[in-house]
């Protein structure tokens, strides 16, 4: 199944490591590991912000709330059956 994280972007749900909200920013190391990962951050707000979805290949930031992705995350799931 595919989440939308934002700007008519689909993620593959298998392919999400982690969705994190923007505060995670701040904690130790999430700095250093994001600017290691440079060119594969995809800004996908047109202003701030909300969340940060992880995955094997990108790091997203997205204009969609951390608790909004991870909802229909779990909306999908369900519906796999």
């Amino acid at each position: 199944m595919y989440l939308h994280v934002g700007e008519d972007i689909l993620v593959r749900t298998k392919d999400i490591i982690a969705i994190l909200d923007k505060e995670s920013i701040n904690s130790p190391g999430m700095g250093e590991f994001l600017q290691q990962k440079g060119e594969n951050v995809m800004n996908l707000s047109k202003g701030p912000f909300k969340s940060i979805v992880i995955t094997d290949e990108r790091i997203y930031y997205s204009p969609l709330a951390s608790g909004t992705l991870k909802k229909r995350s779990q909306k999908l799931s369900v519906h796999e059956f």
